[in-house]
């Protein structure tokens, strides 16, 4: 069985709809590093937040450790 994620997709998902510009759902990833460049960046100029809703959408985008945030439930 492979691991996944203990963070929600939902949550990220709507993180990075509302405020993916200031690069919330990166911080809530645990991806510091990338969260201030989205933060400084407004998103990458908003193609990288467009990027990361449709990795999210389709169960691809990681967490820190490497682990996909597939799952949808709110723990």
């Amino acid at each position: 069985m492979k691991k996944i994620s203990k963070k929600s997709r939902l949550v990220a998902l709507l993180l990075s709809i509302f405020l993916g510009g200031f690069g919330a759902h990166r911080f809530y990833a645990e991806r510091y590093p990338t969260a201030i460049l989205y933060l400084c960046t407004l998103g990458l100029f908003g193609f990288g937040t467009l990027y990361d809703i449709i990795r999210i959408a389709l169960g691809e985008f990681k967490d820190s450790k490497k682990l996909p945030i597939k799952k949808w439930e709110t723990e």
